[in-house]
């Protein structure tokens, strides 16, 4: 072992895919792991730990992790020669799916742990290091995982809290309450101390995370004068934004059949909660969106977002579109179009259907050929780029207040968030990281806004 690798310690490296979620799940595994020992490094080739953190909705997501395996099999195997050893561990929804499949087709894995087992990460190190055969670690157990999670430490102005995970929906073309179990909410208090936590750590801004954010549901806070029954998303953000040192709020992803009165008015009424909004409809088709299992129409998702437009007109509405479920004919995706056309979108995700076993879409008739689903996706993304870029064309001009979270690629030059979520480029003293400051901005770049400092006093005006 090199003297370089002796004054580091244990080294882990957590590969992350997917979704937000699995980002934060990443950043807890790291924590977890702190008291071990173990220092976050960039690169798996000298790590004692690697960690795939993985996503299973669509099947490249899944097949890119065997790949990964494919190229962490070489290192380890010349680890091994060295006389060193790296252990390796799956984590995530692939991690809960394929458990057994990934054991058996990919015996250099050491541990395969599912999203809601990885709070157990060093009782499972330490089993793995004593039994040294493969360790398979799949069980549900979110309300365990929530409780044991301690504070972590972040870096930078900006974090993400998990409120909610699972989902009872069970759309068709979905893997989400098979590998993330029914829906659970944790507690309002446990979720203050986490928020206060950050917030005392320079965190100006927190990102709600949940499969289904706003099914969240709690009782009131003990203590608190005048709450009182069972609370929603709605409440709970409006409890979070008393919080000294917390200036913006956010939540994602949120799902139509949860959007209720009460988190509609707070979105009006409560300053600290960002004009932002994340509600995927999937399909514009009736026909389609019954056969997703949606629980909604076209139409009451086009009333519900009129009614947030009203509570809140500068919202930046974004959402998920699936091209190519089955059955889905030209007329079921010319209405689709007619949907985004409609709503007019901030941004999207779109995406092909991907056939994910165990799933009832997978096994219903009337798949779509794959050409077809390349031509429809092309169409949709490029009516969805246009409608992105007219929203970020319509900011020039503006003065908006942008979080500062970190350095840009050129000297002098800062990266920060506007209240809508698009990344503004700033000429900026690196004193102002972690602030909030008014931006004229002047420039629209393909994936950015860029801007010049105010005064505060000519922001004011």
């Amino acid at each position: 072992m090199t003297q370089a690798r002796q004054k580091q310690g244990k080294s882990v490296f957590i590969r992350t895919y997917g979704c937000q979620m699995n980002v934060y799940d990443s950043e807890r595994m790291a924590g977890l792991l702190k008291p071990l020992g173990y220092g976050v490094v960039d690169a798996p080739d000298a790590a004692d730990l690697v960690i795939l953190n993985t996503c299973h909705i669509r099947e490249k997501a899944a097949e890119k992790v065997y790949s990964e395996l494919g190229r962490l099999k070489k290192i380890k195997a010349a680890r091994a020669r060295d006389g060193e050893e790296m252990v390796i561990a799956v984590a995530g929804c692939v991690a809960q799916a394929e458990g057994p499949e990934i054991i058996a087709r990919a015996p250099m894995v050491d541990l395969v742990v599912g999203p809601q087992a990885y709070h157990q990460l060093p009782e499972l190190l330490a089993r793995a290091a004593r039994e040294r055969g493969d360790i398979l670690a799949t069980d549900f157990a979110v309300e365990e995982k929530f409780d044991r999670l301690a504070e972590r430490e972040v870096d930078g102005p900006a974090a993400y809290l998990t409120i909610q995970e699972g989902c009872d929906k069970f759309c068709t073309f979905c893997v989400v309450p098979y590998t993330r179990g029914a829906e659970v909410s944790r507690s309002v208090d446990a979720v203050t101390v986490e928020a206060r936590s950050l917030a005392s750590q320079g965190v100006k801004e927190i990102t709600l995370l949940g499969q289904n954010v706003n099914a969240w549901r709690g009782g009131a806070p003990a203590g608190d004068v005048g709450a009182t029954g069972s609370w929603g998303l709605g409440e709970l953000c409006r409890h979070l934004a008393k919080i000294d040192g917390l200036e913006r709020i956010r939540f994602m992803t949120s799902h139509p059949r949860d959007m209720d009165d009460g988190l509609i008015a707070a979105l009006g009424e409560e300053e600290k909660l960002m004009p932002y909004l994340h509600l995927p409809v999937q399909a514009g088709s009736d026909k389609i969106l019954k056969a997703m299992n949606r629980g909604h129409s076209a139409k009451t998702y086009i009333d519900q977002i009129a009614k947030i437009r009203a509570a809140r007109p500068d919202i930046a509405l974004s959402g998920d579109f699936i091209v190519g479920f089955p059955g889905e004919t030209n007329a079921d995706f010319e209405a689709t179009l007619a949907l985004v056309e409609e709503v007019q979108y901030a941004s999207a995700y779109s995406f092909k259907y991907s056939r994910r076993p165990g799933t009832p879409g997978a096994a219903m008739p009337g798949q779509v050929a794959e050409g077809e689903k390349n031509q429809r996706l092309a169409r949709l993304q490029t009516l969805l780029e246009a409608q992105r870029a007219d929203f970020n064309r319509a900011q020039i001009g503006k003065i908006l207040p942008v979080l500062f979270e970190k350095p840009g690629r050129h000297p002098g030059q800062l990266i920060g968030r506007s209240p809508y979520l698009q990344s503004v480029h700033v000429d900026a003293p690196q004193s102002m990281l972690g602030s909030i400051a008014p931006v004229r901005i002047e420039d629209v770049t393909p994936n950015a806004l860029a801007g010049v400092l105010v005064r505060k006093a000519e922001a004011a005006a």
